[in-house]
């Protein structure tokens, strides 16, 4: 074997070396490939965030309609003279047993307050 072929040989031992354990090989690319998918999956989540927030600031600062809105579902407030009907399930439901001549159905509880 010539000098030639044994430089060669070692110069290719070097490269495959090189490109599969060595800095900036495919392992670092495999690694940062992943990294950077799973940033751009963060990002689209915040990006989704951010939309929906500036949809909320667009709503309340569009009228009295968000805010009351939120004002109701959250803070739980009626305007005078309304009532207020909250659905509450009941505890005691039955479970249908054999046919639907035997079935019985459970309506939900009404409560008002003003």
């Amino acid at each position: 074997m010539g000098k030639l072929t044994l430089l060669l040989v070692v110069l290719l031992g070097w490269l495959q070396y090189s490109l599969w354990v060595g800095k900036n090989g495919v392992h670092d690319y495999m690694r940062v490939k992943q990294d950077v998918a799973t940033q751009q999956a963060n990002n689209a989540k915040l990006k989704s965030r951010n939309d929906q927030l500036f949809a909320e600031i667009d709503d309340l600062n569009g009228g009295q309609e968000a805010i009351e809105e939120r004002a109701r579902n959250e803070l739980g407030m009626i305007k005078p003279g309304e009532t207020f009907y909250r659905l509450v399930p009941d505890q005691n439901k039955r479970r249908t047993v054999g046919t639907a001549s035997q079935s019985v159905a459970s309506y939900p509880s009404v409560t008002a307050s003003h």
